[in-house]
């Protein structure tokens, strides 16, 4: 059995097995799926592109950050009225205001995108006419291969190929895993249980391939999750996308790595003995940060070995933003701006 399923069996087995009744249910499962699928109603406007050189304060100058993000509907924006909404912009803008720095980002996210999808957009984003590799790369990807029953194996080798490609082209990954499709109001149970059971398992199997990619993951579905169950106004029109509101959520739980990836300052926090610095076989860690809220699971050494007998060397991590990364002087309200256009 490979580290990836023995991670998506452990996290299953952390989260509770399905019983009899739900596995018999066929039945009701489907009727459960059209009838979510009736009352999730798209949305009827074109997503935003967030792509272009932004800055958190207009006088912000030099070199900018390259950044680029990849996935589906959670990276592109679905739903968001205005570009400055979309998690192209709020990663940029999080990161210009870490760094003192512009932030040049190019999205390529798509709606509806599965793992399969994430080749073609490492391609757009390698091979642009132009344009410098990307210092560093986001993505969000996961809820469409649970929702279309994508098998998880296939799934995960698909995302370790585009990370992969990434990497050797330069670029630091961080990628946020599967997020928790039980807390989507439409669907019923038992459809939101095993929503939930099969978001885990991808998660956690997205983390060991990562890993062993050579990225770093931080997982969605647990800060997301019980945060969007008591939260409504998290979600969208749609009931199903996130509103403006929950794509900050988002952004603001991944950005942190994401800044420690581009070495910019942040704090380590340890919650006790939930997440520390010790290193552990990649598939432990796995299934550990696949139930933990906002957990960054990063490749480490042990006794300066990268591997051992039982795989891939990994630590988790809580991060916040260093208080120091922000300017005295910059008031709390100050709207962001945008400079030099967007890039098409």
């Amino acid at each position: 059995m490979s580290r990836s399923r023995r991670a998506a069996k452990a996290a299953a087995v952390g989260s509770g097995s399905v019983g009899a009744a739900a596995v018999a249910a066929v039945g009701l499962v489907y009727g459960q799926t059209k009838l979510a699928r009736r009352r999730i109603k798209p949305i009827d406007r074109p997503v935003p592109d967030g792509s272009g050189r932004w800055t958190w304060r207009q006088e912000l100058d030099g070199e900018p950050l390259r950044v680029a993000i990849l996935g589906d509907s959670l990276a592109a924006g679905y739903g968001v009225e205005t570009e400055a909404q979309t998690p192209a912009a709020l990663a940029a803008l999080g990161l210009s205001r870490m760094s003192h720095r512009p932030v040049e980002v190019r999205s390529v996210a798509t709606v509806g995108a599965e793992s399969a999808d994430l080749m073609r957009q490492v391609e757009l984003v390698l091979d642009a006419d132009g344009a410098k590799k990307p210092q560093l790369s986001m993505i969000m990807i996961g809820a469409n291969d649970v929702t279309h029953r994508v098998r998880p194996a296939t799934a995960v080798r698909q995302l370790a190929a585009a990370v992969r490609a990434l990497r050797e082209a330069g670029s630091d990954v961080v990628v946020g895993t599967c997020p928790d499709l039980g807390t989507i109001r439409p669907i019923g149970q038992p459809l939101r249980y095993l929503a939930r059971r099969q978001s885990r398992n991808l998660a956690a199997a997205q983390t060991v391939a990562v890993i062993e990619a050579g990225g770093r993951t931080v997982s969605l579905g647990d800060i997301l999750g019980p945060r969007f169950a008591r939260e409504r106004e998290l979600f969208g029109d749609d009931a199903f996308h996130p509103s403006a509101a929950g794509y900050l959520a988002a952004v603001e739980t991944v950005l942190p790595s994401a800044a420690a990836a581009l070495g910019l300052p942040t704090h380590t926090e340890a919650a006790g003995a939930l997440l520390s610095r010790r290193a552990r076989p990649v598939a432990k860690a796995a299934a550990h940060a696949v139930t933990h809220p906002g957990t960054e699971v990063a490749g480490a050494q042990l006794h300066g070995k990268d591997s051992g007998r039982r795989g891939r060397f990994a630590r988790l991590l809580r991060r916040t933003e260093a208080t120091e990364s922000e300017p005295a002087d910059e008031p709390a309200s100050q709207e962001p701006k945008m400079i030099a256009g967007r890039t098409p």
